[in-house]
């Protein structure tokens, strides 16, 4: 379901808005200015970041984290690399 109210009633009424989208009475409320739409108030989910276009492309073998070790072994010896 979707409702459409003026943004007089959206500021007067927003506590009775977001409970009606938290409950699922209403899916969205529409909010006009001067009978024009000009936002949409939606429930908040949660979502899960994307990793982007290589997604299911890369792949992180089991030594991944096993050369840091050794990094941090040469700034904390004070050996210098040439």
């Amino acid at each position: 379901m979707s409702k459409t109210v003026n943004m007089h009633e959206a500021k007067t009424q927003l506590s009775r808005l977001v409970q009606e989208l938290r409950d699922g009475q209403e899916s969205e409320v529409i909010i006009t200015v001067s009978g024009k739409s000009r936002a949409r108030l939606v429930p908040y989910t949660r979502r899960k970041r994307a990793l982007g276009i290589d997604r299911g492309f890369v792949s992180v073998g089991p030594s991944f984290g096993a050369a840091d070790a050794e990094i941090a072994s040469l700034f904390s010896s004070g050996d210098e690399i040439r």
